[in-house]
């Protein structure tokens, strides 16, 4: 038994835990799901854990693109990305899998933690009913072990267990798979793996860009960045400026057009 790989692989199955959306340790989803649950962040906490972080935040970029678009549209999902992000990332690297293939694993692991999830909703109701029950009897201590304790053991154990024993058992296997599937299979893998992103970013498009007009503000930023100046920080300092320019014309094309009423 390799321990160092056990305690690594509890970890990283601890902290997809802790990033879950049922998880209230960290100020609820605040600093759970919308931030340790988050690809990127789980990259740099998987890498600290597994000591490459330049290797856990190029994989979680990736994969954050990848999700970067996913909304909960009435408590429904399509992947569960914590487990996405905490096991596709530690398995790509585990397994010294490419980026474009490690995306696939995410996507795929995010998939079969769905299952997961909804199991855990559903024994969740179980324990909603024996809370309710409580309080119909008056008795406060079953409202907070129905409600509060047994609902936290099983996300826990749903979330730790599998986590840990997929990072632990799983990085030999997927390193074997990658070996054993022929090269023209993982190129494949690799070019879809690359779309991921790239679709994550359109679907992110398609949900922020409202006029046409918008189009020119993010062509603009991407021709900045492929050609001009690879700064993020200049191209973020760049886009405030020019973000207050147009707020300032529109505030004073408002205040014209209000003086124009009162004279009318």
């Amino acid at each position: 038994m390799d321990l160092v790989l056990f305690i690594q692989a509890l970890l990283i199955g601890i902290f997809c835990y802790l990033g879950s959306v049922s998880s209230p340790w960290l100020m609820g989803v605040t600093g759970g799901y919308y931030v340790v649950g988050r690809p990127l962040v789980a990259g740099l906490i998987v890498g600290l854990i597994l000591g490459d972080v330049t290797t856990g935040i190029i994989l979680g970029v990736a994969v954050q693109a990848a999700f970067i678009a996913t909304i909960s549209t009435g408590g429904t999902q399509n992947s569960e990305i914590t487990y996405a992000a905490y096991g596709g990332i530690a398995l790509g690297m585990l397994a010294h899998a490419s980026t474009g293939v490690t995306v696939t694993l995410s996507v795929g692991i995010g998939a079969l933690g769905l299952i997961l999830h909804n199991f855990m909703m559903v024994i969740n109701s179980y324990w909603n009913r024996r809370a309710e029950q409580a309080a119909n009897d008056g008795d406060a201590k079953g409202i907070v072990w129905n409600n509060a304790i047994y609902p936290q053991i099983g996300n826990f154990i749903l979330r730790v267990v599998p986590v840990t024993l997929a990072v632990y058992l799983g990085q030999g296997f997927v390193s074997d798979a990658l070996k054993a599937i022929p090269k023209d299979v993982t190129t494949m893998m690799n070019v879809l793996g690359g779309l991921l992103p790239a679709l994550g970013i359109a679907l992110l498009m398609n949900l922020l860009i409202r006029e046409k007009a918008h189009f020119i503000f993010f062509l603009a930023g991407f021709v900045f960045i492929a050609f001009i100046k690879n700064n993020m920080i200049a191209l973020t300092v760049f886009a405030i400026l020019i973000a207050y320019i147009i707020y300032l014309v529109k505030q004073k094309a408002g205040s014209t057009v209000e003086l124009e009423d009162e004279v009318i």
